[in-house]
């Protein structure tokens, strides 16, 4: 799949390509498609895309990056599959075009720069939810798409450490290669070996819809704690009505709409858009009851651009 916003004919042919390769098939990438769209507006001299690899595996967006540095790609945005087991392969992009990282970041390859959320911070928000719904304590199992990548072991690392020290554990974290499928029978095998859990959390974006699903339907909707990641909508109905407890939102629109313009500006010689710390972060924030209305009418107004 590809979320293309190009024109046709030669004319498309004279312009410089810039991709912004996501990790895998999601929902959560509406909002970044929504951002490239509104660079696309801002930016009539370059082609922008937005791509999905048919599968959420490194050597598969290995061969989509490949792929488009061969059909003549002028830089290249990635939420990298797998930072640690891909740096060779990465840097072997980043030798050929300028690269990015966005999402989950690669610090160990000739990466430009990464442009997205502090992992760490969000997982200590997490964790900040988790001990105001659950005061006196209670133990927790996460579910996560790609637990080698980096945005999955620092939102988990991040959530720790704002529990140190309090009753309230995370005690298992089961992984489900962005498998929709495999990503709720974890919930549901979760569930029959703890009947007793006191809090779930879901880390990547589809996880917190797939624990709504199997609480639902096992009659522990509500009395099950819920923590999330990210704007699924069933995840904001959630907290609207109080079964999830709080999200943490990150905003893959401004990745989209800043990170085109940040190519370009590099490409065209401004190296001054890359900071020193070559991090550029966009904040994290807290969704409960009290502010998810005016959150979910902001994001309506995005993707409808």
């Amino acid at each position: 799949m590809a979320a293309a916003f190009t024109v046709s004919g030669s004319e498309a042919q004279d312009k410089k390509q810039l991709a912004f390769v996501v990790n895998g098939a999601s929902d959560f990438w509406k909002l970044a498609e929504a951002g490239v769209r509104k660079a696309q507006e801002e930016l009539p001299n370059y082609d922008l895309s937005l791509k999905y690899p048919e599968q959420a595996a490194a050597a598969v967006q290995q061969r989509l990056m490949e792929d488009l540095v061969a059909s003549g790609v002028s830089a290249i945005m990635v939420s990298a599959v797998d930072p640690k087991s891909s740096t060779d392969s990465l840097n072997k992009v980043g030798a050929q075009v300028p690269l990015f990282t966005t999402d989950s970041d690669a610090p160990d390859t000739n990466r430009i720069a990464y442009i997205g959320s502090s992992n760490t911070d969000a997982g200590k928000q997490a964790g900040e939810i988790a001990l105001k719904a659950l005061p006196d304590g209670g133990k927790c199992i996460g579910f996560v798409g790609l637990p080698g990548a980096d945005n999955a072991r620092e939102r988990i690392e991040g959530m720790k450490e704002a529990i140190a020290g309090s009753k309230v554990e995370l005690i298992d974290v089961r992984g489900d290669d962005i498998d929709q499928t495999r990503a709720k029978r974890n919930v549901e095998d979760a569930l029959a070996a703890n009947p007793d859990i006191d809090c779930m959390v879901g880390f990547y974006s589809y996880n917190p819809p797939r624990i709504y699903e199997v609480l639902k339907e096992s009659g522990k909707l509500g009395q099950v704690t819920v923590i999330a990641f990210d704007e699924d909508p069933i995840t904001l109905g959630g907290v609207r009505e109080g079964t999830i407890a709080g999200t943490v939102v990150q905003d893959p629109y401004e990745w989209g709409y800043q990170g085109m313009k940040l190519m370009a500006k590099y490409l065209e010689g401004d190296k001054s858009v890359v900071p020193e710390n070559k991090l550029i972060i966009v904040p994290t924030k807290m969704i409960d009851k009290s502010n998810v209305d005016a959150f979910e009418a902001e994001l309506k107004a995005r993707i409808s651009g």
